[in-house]
């Protein structure tokens, strides 16, 4: 017996770890590279470049750092803190206000819909990874796949030409064969598409014509699949003390890849243009007049920075109890959005080199997401000299950045199990672990379908948006407005010492206005602009996207559902029963006795509580 009580310790925790209930991070490097490595992902890659030379070039830096100070820096370290101070993950934290315990869960449901189509984009990931151990790559060139319309260079169809003092309008063969001039400006070009277009589609993706057509199972991507959450379960067997170690690897060697690649790109040909494209040789200010920019640039700090998704709640509840989380919080942000500037340099750098080579403008090779991971870079990727090493480098670094976001969003999952039930947690964190994991990829196989790049599509249009403002919002006015800020300044007080007034002045207009008003905006704008869900030019059948809504209200109908439980649990009134469920629980203040102090000396020991009973729905809510 006593052999297995400290056998079920040490798998938790250390004798030197300060909450031997739940264990501390091992190191402050470990929180900080596991920080990093959840906030730093794809978007930072194949999101922010094509946002900054679509919206003014250099000149989308100014509200785009507004933004983060705005926004992003306040929420951000906001959760930190909060998740630091109740050692609670995403749920149980709401302890600090009952009533909206079901923004947590919906937080916690919503980070398992993004790691089931995460995952998946791993799973690209380590195909293309694969398809680059090879002399020549296969998307290099229209081979046996390829149909009529696949070329490497674009093919003239027609145009307007002179003959005998006339000018005239003739297929291009005509043009050629009677040594005649095309008139500029009047070339028609037949609609082709580049081998990697075609390799992406037709080859990686088998992609049927919608998402009706589901077709079969793509077995070497569902082997990509579960070779990417083995990884994952392989990272977290050990929770924290395990994954915090991985994240030396994964956190930094895509920086070593990012530095490579723009070394390299820099000394190509064409490279200048695609510089000049992505920050502008004369940044466009007006650019700022328009709406729409800053609509971006908010948005795109809110998702880079992965506020208001559990993660930041779950990975800060693992700190001491006096770690400075707020110069933590400023430099995870900030090494987050040099990372999307840094990026983007060494992406436009081989694009514009692309566009040399092919003798395009380097708006015809720019894209974003999909396009520009899976087919705009390994086409320029392909006409490098040793293009395999470069194409290994790339989508190895895809590999990373989407591996150390995943450790934290499955982290996320865990410790809210382990808050229901730590014993049970304990004793079977293994199985517990590769049981998630195991569910989660049998869930993911609809996403690697012949219709699977739909279904990412659609999970990524509706849960990764609206669900995740509605959590922002009603999180940062409940601790706000409800809870109170001053009380929260306060609890954040005994973590890091007394500041002085004008420490907080700066935080208390972001928190009580400024960033709830933006966020509100950002929804809003939201809502108005909502567009039925498309994948290039395929359009969503009716009932695809009415699944895409019944994704999104299952996400949010818990607030609700949770709010009203905890109401009519209450005793009293109506009006009691709120002013009761809007208060913080007994057992609400900081983990261990010896951190409460005078101000929480009344909070009810978290280890007295039950924790033998097995997690359910409804041991969440109560």
């Amino acid at each position: 017996k006593d052999f297995n009580l400290t056998h079920e310790k040490d798998s938790e925790s250390s004798d030197s770890d300060e909450n031997s209930e739940r264990g501390n991070w091992s190191s402050k490097g470990d929180y900080l590279l596991s920080m990093v490595g959840y906030a730093v992902g794809l978007g930072n890659v194949w999101r922010f470049p094509y946002l900054t030379y679509q919206n003014g070039g250099g000149a989308f830096l100014i509200p785009y750092t507004l933004m983060l100070a705005l926004a992003g820096l306040p929420l951000f370290f906001l959760e930190c803190s909060l998740g630091q101070f109740g050692s609670l993950g995403p749920v149980s934290i709401w302890r600090i206000l009952p009533l909206f315990q079901g923004v947590g869960i919906t937080m916690v449901i919503i980070s398992a819909f993004v790691t089931i189509y995460y995952n998946v984009i791993i799973a690209y990931a380590l195909y293309y990874l694969f398809a680059s151990f090879q002399k020549v790559l296969p998307w290099s060139d229209c081979f046996s796949w390829a149909d009529e319309f696949c070329s490497k260079t674009q093919i003239v169809s027609d145009c307007n030409a002179t003959m005998r003092g006339q000018i005239i309008h003739a297929n291009y063969s005509y043009v050629m064969s009677n040594n005649l001039t095309c008139i500029n400006g009047t070339i028609n070009y037949k609609p082709v598409q580049f081998p990697s277009e075609q390799y992406w589609n037709k080859v990686a993706l088998q992609r049927s014509s919608g998402l009706e057509d589901t077709g079969r199972v793509v077995w070497y991507l569902a082997l990509c699949l579960l070779l990417s959450w083995i990884i994952v379960g392989a990272a977290l067997f050990k929770g924290i003390k395990s994954s915090g170690k991985v994240v030396y690897f994964t956190a930094l060697f895509p920086y070593v890849i990012l530095l490579i690649l723009l070394v390299r790109g820099a000394t190509l040909e064409g490279a200048m243009d695609g510089i000049e494209y992505y920050i502008g040789r004369q940044s466009n200010i007006t650019k700022l007049m328009e709406a729409e920019v800053w609509k971006d640039a908010a948005t795109q700090i809110f998702y880079s920075l992965s506020v208001a998704w559990g993660g930041l709640v779950a990975l800060s509840s693992y700190n001491r109890f006096h770690n400075n989380c707020y110069s933590d919080a400023i430099i995870v942000c900030v090494t987050n959005c040099v990372t999307s500037v840094f990026a983007g340099f060494a992406i436009f750098s081989i694009l514009g080199h692309m566009a040399f080579v092919s003798k395009r403008p380097v708006s015809e090779v720019v894209d974003s997401g999909f396009e520009l991971a899976f087919v705009a870079y390994p086409e320029a990727l392909s006409k490098l000299p040793v293009s395999p090493l470069w194409s290994f480098l790339f989508f190895f670094m895809l590999l990373l950045l989407g591996l150390d976001s995943q450790f934290a969003s499955i982290e996320t999952l865990t410790t809210t199990i382990q808050d229901i039930s730590p014993r049970v947690m304990r004793k079977l964190r293994l199985p517990i672990t590769i049981g998630l994991c195991a569910v989660l990829f049998f869930l993911g196989l609809v996403c690697v379908t012949q219709a699977g790049i739909y279904w990412v599509n659609l999970i990524d249009h509706f849960c990764a948006g609206w669900g995740i403002l509605i959590s922002a919002v009603l999180e940062i006015i409940g601790i706000v407005y409800i809870y109170g800020g001053n009380r929260f300044i306060e609890d954040i007080e005994m973590m890091i010492g007394k500041k002085s007034f004008y420490f907080w002045l700066w935080w208390r207009m972001c928190w009580f206005f400024i960033t709830p008003v933006l966020l509100m905006a950002i929804l809003v704008w939201s809502l108005i602009t909502f567009s039925n869900p498309t994948y290039g030019s395929v359009l969503y059948p009716t009932w695809g996207t009415a699944v895409g809504w019944c994704m999104i209200i299952f996400c949010v109908i818990w607030i609700p559902i949770v709010a009203i439980i905890k109401i009519v649990k209450a005793e009293g009134n109506l009006i009691q029963r709120i002013v009761s469920c809007c208060r913080p629980a007994a057992n609400w203040g900081p983990y261990l006795e010896i951190h409460r102090g005078e101000r929480y000396s009344h909070v009810v020991d978290p280890k007295k509580e039950k924790e033998h009973e097995i997690p359910t729905v409804s041991a969440i809510i109560y």
